[in-house]
C-alpha cells in the first residue's frame, strides 16, 4: 500500500512525488511516456533551447553595432535540434535521479482505474494493481484541434510534431496568436522562414498588457500577422481565412495548430470525478469531490503554466501529509502567478493589467518607463524598444501588477511576483536596494514615478 500514487510525471506529478518522498512517504509515480511531461519533452524546455539558438544567431547578425564582427553567421537547424535533444535528455535523467533520491517507485505505462477494496485510489498498469491512501491526478493537457476542414491533414502539426522536424519549412502558417504560436513564430522567422500568424482576436496574447502586445507585434516585423481573422479551411497547399467579410489564402508548406490546450481526462470518468469542459474541479487545497483524490496542473484547467502546476502539487502534498503546513500557506493562490513569453524581445507579467485592475473596481494609478532609460539595458541592448509598467491601487498603494517587454524580462518577473504575493506597497519597493547596474532597477525606478 502506497501513501501516494501519482498519475502523470510532468511538473505537477514529479514535484508531488519528490515532495512526498522528502517527507518519508511511500510514493508510486506512473507515467505513460517520458519523465518531465509536456514541459520537459514537448514544451517549455525544447522550445527555449531552440529560441536560445535563434537568439545567438540574431545576436551574431547584429553584433557589429557593438564592435564585434562575424563573417556570414549561419544557422544550422540539425545542430540546433541536436542541442535541443541533448538538453531534454539531460533533464529527463535529472528527474529520474530526483525520483531515485526520494525513493519514489516509477512505473511506465498507461494508468487505469479498476474497482478494488481501495475504491477510487487504486491504479492498474499493464495488469498490475497498485493501491494507495491518496491519489493525485496530474495527467496534464494536450493541443486542442478545432473542427476546421482539413485540420487533420499531413501538413498540420501541433507543438509536439513541430519539435521533431528534420528540416526547416519554406513557409509556415500558424493558427493562433497565443503564447505557443508567437514563440514558434519568433523562432522560425528569426532563422529565415516566412511566417504568417492568423488570430481570431483583435490582438495577440490576450493575457498581455495591451501596450506590450502591440509593441511585440511591431518588433516581430518579419512575421505577417492577420488579426480578427478566422481560418475556414486547411488545404495541402496552405489555409483559407476570412477577415472583414472577405476570404484570403495563405500559401504554406507547414501549418502549426496552436489555438489552445485541453485537459487529458480520458479514462478518469470511471472514478466519478467532477469533470467540466475545462478540467477536473478542485478546491483551493487541490482536493477533488472524492475523498483522498487530488488533482494538480493543466488537468485542472486553473493555470496552464509549469510553475503553477508545481505549486499546485506542493499544495496538494502539504494538505495530504504535512499537518504543520495546513494553514494559509497550503492554499493555492493565483493572483501572483508570473508568466513569460520567450520571444525576441521577451515579454513578462504578473498580477493585473491596467484594464483588469479597473474592471475589478480599483482606483488605479500606473507608470511606465522605457527600458533604454536603464543603464545596464542601454549598455547591452542600445536603444532597443521595451518598457516596464507598474500598476497600483491609488487608495491603498498596493502593487497590483507589473508588466514588461525587453530582453531578460523572464528573469526579472519573479521579483514582481514576490512584491504582489507579499502585498508590498509602492513605498516598500522604493526602500528596497537593487543591484546596480542591473535591468531590474527599472522596476524600482518606475515605482518612484508612481504618484
Amino acid at each position: 500500500m502506497y501513501d501516494l500514487i501519482v498519475v502523470g510525471a510532468g511538473p505537477a506529478g514529479y514535484i508531488a512525488a519528490e515532495r512526498a518522498g522528502h517527507l518519508g512517504k511511500k510514493v508510486l509515480l506512473v507515467e505513460r511516456e517520458h519523465l518531465g511531461g509536456v514541459c520537459t519533452n514537448y514544451g517549455c524546455i525544447p522550445t527555449k533551447s531552440l529560441l536560445n539558438a535563434a537568439k545567438h544567431f540574431v545576436y551574431g547578425q547584429e553584433s557589429a553595432r557593438f564592435g564585434v564582427h562575424f563573417d556570414n553567421p549561419r544557422f544550422n537547424f540539425t545542430e540546433a535540434m541536436a542541442w535541443k535533444n541533448e538538453t531534454v535528455e539531460t533533464l529527463r535523467k535529472g528527474i529520474a535521479f530526483l525520483m531515485k533520491q526520494g525513493k519514489v517507485d516509477v512505473v511506465s505505462g498507461e494508468a487505469e482505474f479498476p474497482k478494488t477494496d481501495a475504491g477510487e485510489k487504486a491504479v492498474s498498469v499493464d495488469g498490475t494493481v497498485y493501491e494507495g491512501e491518496n491519489l493525485l491526478i496530474a495527467t496534464g493537457s494536450e493541443a486542442f484541434v478545432p473542427p476546421i476542414p482539413g485540420a487533420d491533414g499531413a501538413n498540420v502539426v501541433t507543438n509536439r510534431e513541430i519539435l521533431s522536424l528534420d528540416k526547416l519549412p519554406g513557409k509556415l502558417a500558424v493558427i493562433g496568436g497565443g503564447v505557443i504560436g508567437v514563440e514558434f513564430a519568433s523562432f522560425f522567422s528569426s532563422v529565415g522562414v516566412e511566417v504568417h500568424v492568423v488570430e481570431m482576436m483583435d490582438e495577440i496574447c490576450p493575457m498581455m498588457d495591451g501596450d506590450a502586445a502591440a509593441l511585440l507585434r511591431k518588433k516581430m516585423s518579419k512575421v505577417n500577422f492577420q488579426l480578427g481573422a478566422k481560418v475556414t479551411e486547411v488545404t495541402a497547399k496552405g489555409l483559407k481565412y476570412e477577415k472583414g467579410g472577405s476570404e484570403s489564402f495563405i500559401d504554406a508548406d507547414l501549418i502549426l495548430m496552436s489555438v489552445g490546450r485541453k485537459p487529458i481526462t480520458a479514462g478518469l470518468e470511471a472514478l466519478g470525478l467532477d469533470i467540466s469542459r475545462t478540467g477536473i474541479t478542485v478546491d483551493e487545497r487541490m482536493r477533488t469531490n472524492l475523498p483522498g483524490v487530488y488533482a494538480a496542473g493543466d488537468v485542472t484547467g486553473k493555470s496552464l503554466l509549469a510553475h503553477s502546476a508545481s505549486r499546485m502539487a506542493e499544495v496538494a502534498v502539504m494538505n495530504m501529509f504535512d499537518s504543520r503546513s495546513r494553514t494559509a500557506s497550503s492554499v493555492m493562490r493565483y493572483n501572483a502567478v508570473p508568466w513569460a513569453v520567450y520571444t525576441m524581445p521577451e515579454v513578462a507579467g504578473c498580477g493585473m493589467t491596467e484594464s483588469e485592475a479597473k474592471d475589478a473596481g480599483h482606483n488605479v494609478k500606473s507608470a511606465m518607463m522605457q527600458m533604454r532609460a536603464n543603464g545596464r539595458f542601454l549598455a547591452e541592448h542600445g536603444k532597443d524598444s521595451g518598457f516596464c509598467k507598474v500598476i497600483a491601487d491609488a487608495d491603498t498603494d498596493l502593487v497590483l501588477g507589473v508588466h514588461m517587454i525587453g530582453a531578460v524580462c523572464s528573469e526579472m518577473i519573479g521579483t514582481a511576483a514576490t512584491f504582489i504575493e507579499a502585498e508590498l506597497r509602492v513605498q516598500d519597493i522604493r526602500e528596497i536596494i537593487f543591484p546596480h547596474p542591473s535591468v531590474s532597477e527599472v522596476i524600482k525606478d518606475v515605482c518612484w514615478n508612481l504618484d
